[in-house]
């Protein structure tokens, strides 16, 4: 059985470990806050005392961490993984990072001889726990072939995009429809309760009719009972919300329904929601 390595014991890294290690891998693990890895330990895994050396002591090293900025600097940093990378080991990138970032770690990682994969998930607490996750690869063909295993553990199913920058941008297409969407539902949910309709009803007729979705059906009851528990944090939707927007003016595409959808998610953030749910954006509507 493979050594894997695993760096990020977040909201989502921590149960996607835990999953691995059911899953009867040899687990090596890091976190830049090192109690976050004790639930890991006490399982039985390994506890590295950086990236460089999860990445040393592994076969295939894994991070999630929260945004460009983390994944360059757990890769790249002064003891980041990549520097205990030789020929032959690869390093899977599962955080949502726009493509620039995901090719030049993969750009250093072939100077080191070593494989890459970007491999963002899609999913948040919930489907992370139950290994319910959709990973959207792209990168080293052989890489993604050989991690189809541990894959499987951590989602529902996989796709292969091709080049690095693929998964990345497929990653951010769909949160920031996810995003839209969100701010949508919220937006009409005030609009019922502004018109003097039960907003409950709302909730109804939209599960009867074509736009009937898991997310509706999830985040509609929690916005009118007022309860934001963080499944995936406000702050990280507008994260990807921007990436998003970046990409758009990179490719030249008009998101005008995602700029407003941004808007709104920057005035929670201002208002101090960051650390809630992404569903918490129906503050500013009420």
């Amino acid at each position: 059985m493979q050594k894997i390595g695993f760096i990020g014991l977040g909201t989502m890294g921590t149960p996607m470990a835990l999953n691995i290690l059911r899953g009867g891998f040899e687990l090596v693990v890091y976190n830049r806050n090192a109690l976050k890895c004790a639930p890991l330990v006490d399982k039985g895994a390994l506890l590295a005392a950086s990236p460089m050396e999860v990445a040393e002591r592994c076969e295939i090293t894994l991070a999630i961490v929260s945004d460009p900025e983390a994944a360059l600097e757990v890769a790249l940093g002064p003891a980041g993984a990549l520097k205990g990378l030789s020929p032959g080991k690869g390093y899977i990138d599962l955080s949502t990072v726009d493509a620039v970032t995901s090719r030049r770690i993969e750009a250093a990682a072939a100077e080191a001889g070593a494989r890459f994969l970007e491999a963002p998930v899609s999913g948040s607490k919930k489907p992370a726990e139950e290994g319910n996750l959709i990973i959207l690869a792209a990168g080293d063909k052989g890489l993604y072939d050989e991690a189809l295993p541990l894959f499987g553990i951590l989602g529902k199913s996989s796709h292969y995009l091709g080049a690095v920058g693929q998964g990345a941008m497929m990653k951010l297409a769909v949160n920031m429809v996810m995003g839209s969407m969100t701010v949508a539902l919220a937006e009409g949910l005030s609009l019922a309760k502004g018109a003097g309709l039960d907003p409950s009803a709302l909730l109804a007729v939209l599960d009867e009719g074509v736009v009937s979705n898991p997310l509706f059906r999830l985040k509609g009851p929690a916005m009118l009972r007022g309860e934001f528990p963080t499944a995936f944090p406000l702050k990280h939707m507008q994260k990807d919300m921007r990436l998003a927007l970046e990409a758009g003016d990179a490719a030249g595409s008009a998101l005008t329904v995602a700029t407003a959808a941004n808007e709104k998610f920057l005035e929670a953030l201002s208002d101090g929601n960051g650390e809630e749910d992404m569903s918490a954006v129906y503050k500013v509507f009420k």
